[in-house]
């Protein structure tokens, strides 16, 4: 008897459905398994032989042929345990479908008890699922809310092998999990962790994160160790406009496939805040390896990117992050396939300004050896420092400052700023796909919108000459002039809105 089950392999973020066929012929007692399995895949017969013992039922003792189609794709991982043993359960008559298993994706590894474990990359699958017009999808339990938050699609969360077989021979009612994702979505946006009004003093360093939190703009605090760089950066995410829902959603999909969703969560409701530590490889940086997972800068995706002690990383791997920092996105090419992730982030970096990092103290004196500075600040390539929009010098808080009882401006106040000035700029980029911010803008956006007066491009003209600036450093500053025009509301830049920006 031949028996057609559906699963779904991942690759990026994005779902491809795999037909299961269980073949059974009682001319032989060998078993096959087809279609570039890899060794988790192959591993599979041995747990679903005990877990069917588990639950009351057996594994036939004839010819087993499994095939995996489409045959071309590498099939990986544990995930596909559940629709094998389902296949094997109908074809040998065990069980009955009355439900029509063709009509449905399901997924799970079985363990030897019999119970079902979590997989990674349930949402995407939901998503292809809905798209290719299935009925549903059959789950492990701890992954239902997640998947759950696709509507139209029938989705059940089961604990136990003998769940499933309960939904397919219709034994007893095992009601669909229903997320109201926009009711959960209004209702999570917590107040945030870090604010603003913790931090004393530093206020043109708070008025340079508001600006790039505006704007999206790439921004690096320059400082000696103690001034509050890391302390600031961390409350980068508070000042950052709230996720929207597709944003939310595409988040989620990211860290479905990473395995970072925790049982019961639905959605991604916060801007993540990615801070891996210097001694981070180039592949977990950016992604890849043997089977592709998102990197630090996918994972990063539409939140902030923390790169503290920045000359502290390796080289290679700070260049790699150039490519994406201007596409936005990251592609893993192997000899048989490419892999697209999202990686829309916000750079925010933190360095001292030499090896002992009293260079621009007000008070202690550095004590680095001669050349030792530029050597210092030459790990940082220029290419990479050029596509950083704001570059600002952090000095330590005096002490009156420090001991200070005024409270600074909090974080949900500054935010409402950040957040009128990105409706702004949503209005101006509303007829431009994939364009939402001013740091996204290109070379042809920045000569349309960002227009200047003469008295702005003399001004510009002397700071390009003064400066030795680039080409690129041209088009950042008009970028961040048209983000301090925003947040003033103002529709045409300014000369003190290019000053401002030159400053940085």
């Amino acid at each position: 008897m031949l028996v057609k089950t559906f699963g779904s392999a991942v690759y990026g973020v994005d779902a491809v459905t795999i037909t299961i066929e269980v073949g059974i012929d009682k001319a032989s007692t060998k078993y096959y398994m087809v279609g570039l399995p890899d060794n988790a895949v192959k591993e599979s017969l041995q747990r679903i032989e005990m877990s069917l013992k588990h639950v009351g039922y057996k594994m036939p003792r004839y010819k087993i042929v499994i095939n995996l189609a489409p045959a071309d794709i590498k099939k990986e991982g544990s995930a596909y345990d559940l629709p094998i043993a389902i296949g094997i359960l109908i074809a040998s008559g065990q069980i009955e479908d009355k439900i029509d298993v063709s009509k449905y994706i399901i997924m799970g590894e079985l363990s030897l008890d019999g119970s079902i474990q979590p997989i990674r990359g349930a949402l995407p699958i939901a998503v292809q699922a809905r798209k290719e017009n299935y009925d549903g999808f059959i789950l492990p339990k701890y992954n239902e809310r997640e998947a759950g938050i696709v509507d139209t699609l029938k989705v059940y969360g089961v604990d136990s092998l003998q769940d499933v077989v309960d939904i397919i021979e219709q034994n007893k009612e095992i009601k669909p999990v229903f997320v109201d994702t926009r009711a959960e979505f209004e209702e999570n946006m917590k107040s945030v962790r870090y604010d603003f009004t913790d931090v004393k003093g530093q206020d043109n360093i708070k008025r340079a994160m508001e600006i790039a939190a505006a704007g999206g703009h790439n921004l690096i605090l320059i400082g000696p160790p103690g001034a509050g760089k890391t302390m600031l950066a961390k409350r980068m995410s508070s000042i950052l406009p709230p996720l929207n829902l597709y944003e939310s959603l595409e988040t989620t999909k990211i860290h479905s496939v990473a395995g970072l969703l925790n049982k019961g969560d639905s959605l991604v409701f916060e801007r993540p805040f990615r801070s891996p530590h210097h001694t981070v490889s180039d592949v977990a940086l950016v992604g890849g390896g043997n089977h592709p997972q998102p990197g630090e800068i996918s994972l990063a995706h539409n939140g902030v990117l923390f790169l503290d002690e920045l000359p502290e990383f390796k080289r290679t791997a700070l260049e790699v992050l150039r490519q994406p920092m201007e596409e936005r996105i990251v592609t893993i090419s192997r000899a048989k396939f490419s892999i697209t992730f999202p990686s829309s982030f916000m750079l925010v970096a933190s360095m001292n300004p030499c090896p002992c990092g009293f260079y621009n103290h007000p008070e202690k004196e550095c004590v680095c050896p001669p050349g030792a500075v530029q050597k210092y600040l030459n790990k940082i390539s220029g290419p990479l420092l050029d596509r950083i929009d704001l570059h600002v010098e952090v000095v330590p808080v005096n002490f009156n400052e420090l001991i200070s009882e005024s409270k600074s401006e909090k974080s949900t106040n500054v935010r409402e700023r950040v957040i009128k000035a990105r409706d702004i700029q949503q209005e101006r980029f509303k007829a431009i796909e994939g364009l939402h911010s001013n740091a996204q803008m290109g070379g042809k956006e920045v000569q349309e919108i960002c227009q200047i007066s003469d008295a702005g491009r003399n001004l510009l003209k002397r700071a390009m000459e003064k400066l030795n600036l680039s080409a690129r450093a041209y088009d950042r500053i008009l970028k961040v002039s048209r983000t301090i025009a925003d947040l003033a509301q103002s529709e045409e830049i300014k000369v003190e809105h290019l000053a401002e920006a030159i400053h940085y």
